[in-house]
């Protein structure tokens, strides 16, 4: 991967385990329109030592769409809330559940949720899970609010996988998207970079220097079952999925210099896609899989282009500033989201694909690896805040960050999942 550090992957098992570090969540900014939403702690939530309502409310607020309002405890599904006094709250919805514990020591985890403006009772759900899904049921509560306020699905139960560095010790980890659970997928002395997840979220990609060499390897993340599928002479980088998980597009440089190959996911005869003496590298597939966007230095800079995955002519994408890299396609096909180098700062771009036009998300000046969420509405990077590398999360018009904070470990390429689980 080409990141602001090194154009290291150019130049160049066990199964899931707990890890020692857990992520926080911080939130800033004001989104310019936010639904009001109250969330109270859910009946009984404690009984499962989870706190039900207010991982539900970080959800929703994290998403920049809504707005959490302060709820009393003690109302749930089953109760009738009365709409004139929530109205005078300036609430437009409301959402209310209980957790019950059965006696197989399950937890029934329901919510109601209500419109406010509307008085009307929008339905609900009930999950019945394990103790170490509580969270999870959460998230999916959380998930189906979304859906029902905004008609598109949330991503609040989805998965992120990252990269950790502390010491001498790598770690590839995955975590919730709020950055909670984080388990370790693989530890290992020598660096770890680029994971990429396969379209079923069943599999990762990423890249290895345990051989004293850059080798791509994939692994089945429930399992920690793991293959080396581009190990050819010279360096192996920079893994992508196509969408039907079938294909990946790698860099290699066994034919001299590093270009880009197709090549089955299973392991195989690559193909070599680009031609010639530049670097290409970091190629990113479009959700239809026809087009692959890539960073270049075939005009003198790193800049990012695109090209058909059936092979044909590079189409320059980036032309503002001299150092464009990390594309990343949002699965709706309108934004690409890039690092450009700005002076000495590294900053999170967003381009409108349709119309070409470019703003700035972010503040900082560390920015790389962004990746859109599965719904096209939030992105996470990797930024550096007080000495140390952390997780972000920004919505597309950069008004609401979350901040993903580590113990102690330096975090960076993060790479987020597909729908499911």
């Amino acid at each position: 991967m080409w990141t602001r550090r090194a154009w290291i992957g150019a130049l160049g098992g066990s199964a899931v385990a707990p890890a020692l570090a857990q992520l926080r969540v911080e939130i800033s900014g004001v989104g310019a329109t936010q639904v009001p939403i109250a969330i109270g702690r859910f009946r009984d939530e404690a009984l499962g030592g989870q706190a039900i309502g207010a991982i539900v409310r970080a959800d929703l607020e994290r998403s920049g769409l809504f707005r959490g309002v302060d709820a009393p405890g003690g109302l749930d599904e089953t109760s009738l809330p009365v709409m004139a006094e929530w109205r005078g709250r300036a609430v437009d919805a409301l959402v209310v559940g209980s957790v019950t514990r059965l006696a197989d020591g399950r937890f029934d985890v329901r919510y109601k949720l209500w419109d406010v403006l509307k008085g009307e009772d929008l339905g609900g759900q009930s999950q019945v899970v394990v103790a170490g899904d509580l969270r999870l049921a959460a998230h999916r509560v959380a998930d189906a609010v979304y859906r029902q306020l905004t008609g598109e699905p949330g991503v609040f139960a989805t998965r992120i996988a990252f990269v950790t560095r502390s010491g001498n010790r790598y770690t590839i980890n995955v975590a919730d998207a709020d950055g909670e659970g984080v388990q370790v997928a693989l530890a290992s002395p020598e660096p770890i970079i680029s994971p990429a997840w396969s379209p079923d979220g069943k599999q990762l990609a990423y890249v290895s220097f345990e051989s004293q060499k850059a080798v791509v390897w994939v692994q089945e993340v429930g399992t920690g079952v793991r293959r080396a599928v581009a190990n050819f002479r010279g360096s192996n980088s920079a893994p992508a999925w196509s969408p039907d998980g079938r294909t990946l597009a790698v860099t290699l440089s066994l034919q001299g210099g590093s270009q880009l190959f197709l090549m089955p996911a299973a392991g195989g005869e690559p193909r070599r896609l680009t031609q010639g003496s530049a670097i290409d590298t970091e190629p990113a597939f479009t959700a239809d899989g026809r087009t692959l966007y890539f960073v270049s230095d075939r005009g003198g800079s790193p800049q990012i282009y695109r090209m058909p995955v059936a092979g044909g002519a590079a189409e320059r994408v980036t032309f503002g500033g001299s150092y464009n890299i990390s594309p990343a396609v949002s699965a709706d096909g309108r934004s690409l989201a890039y690092v450009t180098r700005n002076g000495g700062a590294f900053k999170l771009m967003l381009m409108d694909l349709a119309s070409g036009n470019i703003r700035a998300l972010t503040d900082t000046n560390d920015d790389e690896s962004p990746s859109f969420a599965p719904n096209s509405r939030l992105i996470i990077y990797a930024t550096r805040a007080a000495g140390r590398d952390v997780l972000m999360t920004t919505t597309l018009d950069g008004r609401i960050k979350t901040r993903l904070l580590s113990s102690g470990v330096d975090v960076r390429e993060p790479v987020w999942g597909p729908f499911g689980r």
